[in-house]
């Protein structure tokens, strides 16, 4: 475990490469482990979350080998997957866990077992593994399936019709792979609008999928596809949030991001922020593969409360952290609201925001989806945890970098997961 100690940084200022996406990476790899043919994958983030779907993908049977944020993989076809000697390890990779949940539900004969670290096999799955039960899939694990280690035992699924209940890309995603991999053709409607990285690089890759409004339609493929698909993976704006926000909150400070993933599912944060004043620039707008890109700059700005919820949540869910650092910095209050899906992350993010925050002395209170913030003149420099969540050990380094006295915390290598050049970049920005 390590500590890292801050102190209020003089100034914010440079121009940086922010990871890879983190969601495109992780698809990049599993998809053209499906794939025939060979890709070539550039920006791939090495964070310990997507080696993980390396690790899984290998162990598949599909070739990858990795040269810095380069990737060659060679994939295996849609039912060319050999079953794993081992477990699946997963780490602390929701997403590779569930993406991998569709794809092994989808391959008969197939058996596998899905586990991950101890913060994994925590969180519940049920929202996987009902669905795809109800293709046909053959699931357990622990409390009836609501946890890792998952069994899986591949088998040929039913074509269906599914009414998603949450917005959630993994949910939504695992049941188009489970029936990809299987020839089934699947409808999917109400609540479709998580992000649809899914949806653009399969269409991408040939495979016969179409989105209608709310209404997203999967029909059996044809063999030869889904075809390798080479890309170079966009800059991760859930990464970039959190020098969105340093820069805004921080009185002298510019920082731009260059070559962000602009999904329009994915830019909530940046709309949160104009909504409370920020002052924010995007140029150099262009489209890389099937994703928008851009450079996004952000300049010291005076901040204003406002209530965050209802359809941006989706688009905004794993930045709430770092926006929450922005409200408590912000005149007025903040609410965030409809963000249950908070207390099924990581941790459970409600209570451990509120709990940092309260140790900084902002007036902040918890509720059942979210939590209510009454920004202060000056945060005050405290004792923070990360808890072995990446996206808070990021979030209380942009609170220490404006926080009077200093700021420690504490499991500060949590980054590692999705972020592992973050500290040294902050330093470069601090100058």
């Amino acid at each position: 475990m390590t500590t890292q100690m801050l102190t209020r940084a003089p100034h914010l200022r440079g121009s940086i490469d922010v990871p890879g996406d983190k969601s495109i990476s992780h698809r990049a790899v599993l998809f053209n482990a499906l794939a025939d043919g060979e890709a070539h994958v550039t920006g791939f983030l090495t964070g310990a979350d997507c080696l993980s779907s390396v690790a899984c993908a290998q162990a598949l049977g599909a070739t990858v080998t990795r040269d810095g944020t380069t990737l060659r993989i060679v994939g295996r076809s849609l039912r060319g997957l050999r079953e794993a000697n081992d477990v699946l390890d997963c780490g602390n990779s929701g997403t590779t866990l569930r993406l991998l949940a569709g794809i092994l539900a989808g391959q008969p004969g197939l058996f596998s077992v899905l586990t991950g670290d101890a913060s994994l096999r925590s969180r519940p799955q049920k929202r996987i593994v009902l669905p795809l039960r109800a293709l046909g899939a053959q699931i357990d694990g622990r409390d009836g399936g609501d946890r890792a280690p998952l069994a899986i035992r591949g088998t040929e699924l039913r074509d269906g019709h599914y009414r998603l209940p949450i917005a959630s890309a993994q949910v939504k995603s695992a049941l188009l792979l489970a029936a990809l991999c299987a020839g089934a053709r699947l409808t999917l409607d109400g609540r479709t609008d998580g992000r649809d990285h899914t949806e653009r690089m399969l269409a991408a890759m040939g495979v016969p999928i179409s989105v209608d409004g709310p209404t997203i339609t999967l029909a059996p493929t044809t063999p030869g596809f889904p075809r390798a698909l080479s890309l170079a993976v966009p800059g991760d704006p859930s990464s970039a949030a959190f020098w969105w926000v340093a820069a805004a909150i921080h009185p002298n400070a510019e920082i731009t991001t260059r070559a962000v993933c602009l999904n329009p599912t994915r830019t909530g944060a940046l709309d949160a922020l104009r909504l409370m004043g920020a002052d924010i620039t995007v140029t150099n707008e262009r489209t890389e593969g099937s994703e928008p890109v851009g450079d996004v700059t952000v300049r010291s700005s005076q901040l204003r409360g406002a209530t965050i919820g209802g359809p941006i949540i989706p688009r905004l869910i794993d930045e709430i952290p770092v926006l929450a650092v922005a409200a408590a910095c912000a005149s007025g209050d903040t609410v965030f609201r409809d963000a249950a899906e908070l207390r099924a992350k990581e941790t459970d993010r409600i209570a451990t925001v509120v709990a940092g925050l309260s140790a900084m002395g902002v007036p902040v209170e918890g509720t059942n989806d979210g939590m209510g913030i009454s920004g202060v003149q000056e945060l005050r420099g405290a004792a923070l945890d990360s808890h072995d969540d990446h996206r808070l050990a990021m979030a209380w380094a942009v609170a220490g970098s404006v926080a009077a006295g200093e700021t420690q915390i504490a499991r500060a290598d949590a980054v590692d997961v999705s972020y592992p050049s973050f500290w040294s970049t902050l330093a470069a920005l601090r100058g």
